[in-house]
């Protein structure tokens, strides 16, 4: 029989010895700052957790914290907000482990008393996939451009639904001169992708981007889009919701009018 694997719970004391979100050199300048992250919203009731098969090769991945505290456009006090969760390559996808992360948030809002679990989700790249949520009996309670969802389990009937912060074009305006790369070290690849833009830009295009370091959930439950912790932005324009290749940015570029 083949054993399952198991859920790993990530801490001060074994991050050195995980692999982080796929990333294994120790090295990697997204993985050291991820760390840093990790390390500065313990205190908020985040939990991060590993999922290793029996021969410790990690097969999942996920993140989740108390709403009022998440690193995204959304408001959702009183629930668990998950950032993210997914299964590493195809031989360890469709086997259910995914929904077991999924419920062992469940479980942990449960037992906080919390009012249910939330998430987003949406039909582009960078999210989980809706149907794993609405397999574990999620139900979408609002939208957001473009094509964002957000998912509720509830474990409260009674409680108000969480929402989106809504805003969006309000808060693109503040960012109408130039390129302006919006980060955070709540994913680490957003690190290689922001200095691969940020080079490309200064190189290619003479443009100097500037950079906004998200430095707080606050930060990012403010930010110009749902996603919150990468965003690119043109002249108020929105070019991308979340990260993209030195080549898309590119082609987005190129295509730019004018």
């Amino acid at each position: 029989m083949t054993r399952a694997p198991s859920l790993i719970k990530v801490d001060s004391a074994n991050w050195d010895t995980l692999p982080c979100c796929g990333i294994k050199s120790p090295t990697h300048p997204g993985r050291q700052q991820k760390h840093c992250w990790l390390q500065s919203n313990f205190k908020f009731g985040l939990q991060a957790r590993i999922l290793l098969t029996p021969d410790g090769q990690p097969c999942g991945y996920i993140e989740f914290l108390p709403g009022e505290f998440a690193w995204r456009g959304v408001d959702a006090s009183g629930y668990m907000f998950i950032h993210c969760v997914w299964t590493f390559s195809k031989p360890h996808q469709r086997k259910g482990w995914g929904s077991a992360m999924v419920e062992a948030c469940i479980d942990d809002a449960r037992n906080a008393g919390m009012s249910g679990v939330a998430a987003i989700a949406r039909e582009g790249p960078w999210l989980a996939d809706r149907r794993l949520f609405l397999a574990n009996g999620f139900e979408p309670v609002d939208s957001a451009p473009p094509d964002y969802e957000l998912l509720v389990r509830k474990l409260d009937a009674r409680a108000a639904n969480p929402a989106f912060k809504g805003g969006w074009e309000q808060k693109l305006a503040g960012y109408s001169q130039g390129l302006t790369i919006i980060r955070s070290s709540q994913c680490p690849h957003v690190a290689k992708f922001a200095a691969d833009i940020a080079q490309t830009a200064e190189e290619e295009y003479g443009i100097k981007p500037a950079i906004v370091e998200l430095e707080s959930w606050r930060d990012a439950q403010n930010a110009p889009t749902p996603y919150a912790v990468f965003a690119l932005i043109y002249n108020g324009r929105l070019l991308a919701d979340h990260q993209i290749s030195r080549t898309r940015f590119r082609n987005i570029m190129n295509k730019r009018p004018g």
